[in-house]
C-alpha cells in the first residue's frame, strides 16, 4: 500500500510503498477514505512539539472508512461497514488506569510507548489498523461525507472535557480558546449538549463576530483586554448570572493568566477542566478554591464511550458538520495538506488527506 512515512523530524513526508498490514485477533483492517490534518502538524513533524513517536512512522491521528478485514473475535463489525478509527489507544490489561497513545501521533509513558511500537502506523496510508473497539460503525455515509465524518476527531476532545465535568443541560459555559480550532468546536459541543449560554471570550474580533452570526443569542462573545479583573468582570457580565462550567483549550502559546482569568468567573461549587497545552503554572487561589468548593479537573481525551454518542449527535442533527469549510488533498500531496493545514487551521476549517 501506499503511504507517507515521516523519516526524520524536519524532512518532508515520504509517498512510498509499504507492507499491507496484517489482521489479528482483535483487530481490524480499514481502507483509508479520509484523515485529518491537524493545524499543528507541522510543528510535530519539525519536532517543535517534541512527541514520544519512533521514526520511521506513518502519521496521522484517526481516520474515516470502510472496513477491509476483522479478527476472528468481532461480532458486530462487517466488512464493507463505514468506521470513524477512533486515534486513542488504550491498553487492554488494566481497565482502571489505562496506558494511552494517540496512533499514529504520540504516546504517554513507557507503556504509550509500547502501544504505538504494535499500532505503530496512523493514518496517512491506504490502509490501516486498529483495535477492534477502535473502529466505531458510524452507519451509511457516502464517499464524499467521509472527510467531513473526520470532525468526529476534533469534536470527541471538547466533548470528553464537558464529559468529564458533567455538563448539563441549562447550564451556562465559558470556553476559554474558543475562537481557536478546538475551542471553536467546543462551543459548538457545548450547544449540541444543552448548554442555554456559551460565554466565548478572545481577541480575535472577526471570529467573535463569527461565532455570534452562526449561533446567535445562545453564544456571548468577550472581547479580552488582557487585564484580569476587568476581563474577569466582562465574562462574568457575559454569564448573565453565573458560569457552572469553564472548560479551557489553549495552545502551548498562551500564557497561563489568561485561563486564570476564565478560570475564577465560576460560581460557588463550579466546574473547572483544562484541556490545552498551556506550560506555565495556574496560579489560583488556595482560600478561593477551598471556600467555594470548586472542582477542578484535568482530563486529555474523551472516553471509549463518547465515540457512540458523538456519532449519535450528528446522526440527530444537534451538531452541524456543514459549519465546516473542509479542504482535501491526495495522499502524494501529504506535504502539501500539512503546509496548508498550518496556514489556514483555524476555527471551522478543517484539512484532511484522502488516500
Amino acid at each position: 500500500m501506499q503511504a507517507a512515512v515521516l523519516r526524520a523530524f524536519g524532512s518532508s513526508l515520504s509517498i512510498e510503498t509499504i507492507p499491507d498490514p496484517v489482521l489479528g485477533t482483535g483487530e481490524v483492517i480499514v481502507d483509508v477514505v479520509a484523515a485529518a490534518v491537524l493545524p499543528y502538524a507541522a510543528e510535530v513533524i519539525s519536532s517543535e512539539r517534541p512527541y514520544q513517536l519512533e521514526l520511521p512512522a506513518v502519521l496521522g491521528p484517526g481516520a474515516v472508512g470502510r472496513v477491509r478485514a476483522v479478527g476472528p473475535d468481532a461480532t458486530r463489525l462487517k466488512v464493507g461497514d463505514w468506521v470513524s478509527c477512533d486515534s486513542t489507544l488504550r491498553s487492554r490489561d488494566d481497565a482502571e488506569t489505562p496506558d494511552i497513545a494517540l496512533h499514529g501521533w504520540t504516546s504517554r509513558g513507557e507503556g504509550g510507548l509500547r502501544l504505538a511500537r504494535y499500532f505503530h502506523n496512523g493514518s496517512w496510508a491506504e490502509q490501516m489498523l486498529v483495535p477492534t473497539e477502535n473502529a466505531v460503525a458510524i452507519g451509511p455515509i457516502s464517499a464524499d461525507e467521509a472527510a467531513k465524518w473526520c470532525l468526529m476527531g476534533l469534536l470527541l476532545v471538547p466533548y470528553g472535557g464537558l464529559l468529564a465535568v458533567d455538563l448539563k443541560a441549562g447550564e451556562t459555559v465559558v470556553v476559554s480558546g474558543a475562537t481557536g480550532n478546538f475551542g471553536s468546536a467546543a462551543v459548538v459541543v457545548a450547544l449540541a449538549m444543552g448548554a442555554a449560554r456559551v460565554v466565548a471570550p478572545g481577541r480575535n474580533e472577526t471570529m467573535l463576530k463569527d461565532l455570534s452570526r452562526r449561533f446567535g443569542e445562545r453564544v456571548v462573545t468577550v472581547k479580552l483586554t488582557g487585564d484580569e479583573d476587568t476581563d474577569r468582570e466582562a465574562i462574568m457580565s457575559a454569564a448573565g448570572g453565573q458560569v457552572d462550567v469553564m472548560l479551557e483549550l489553549m495552545p502551548p502559546s498562551v500564557d497561563a493568566s489568561v485561563v486564570r482569568t476564565a478560570a475564577m468567573t465560576v460560581r460557588e461549587f463550579g466546574r473547572i477542566v483544562l484541556m490545552g497545552g498551556v506550560r506555565g503554572d495556574l496560579a489560583l487561589p488556595y482560600r478561593w478554591i477551598m471556600r467555594n468548593g470548586i472542582t477542578i479537573r484535568g482530563q486529555w481525551m474523551y472516553p471509549r464511550t463518547a465515540n457512540r454518542s458523538m456519532a449519535n449527535l450528528i446522526r440527530a442533527g444537534l451538531i452541524d458538520l456543514d459549519n465546516w469549510e473542509v479542504t482535501s488533498f491526495s495522499l502524494d500531496r501529504a506535504d502539501e495538506a500539512v503546509e496548508h493545514a498550518a496556514k489556514s487551521g483555524g476555527a471551522f476549517r478543517l484539512t484532511v488527506i484522502k488516500p
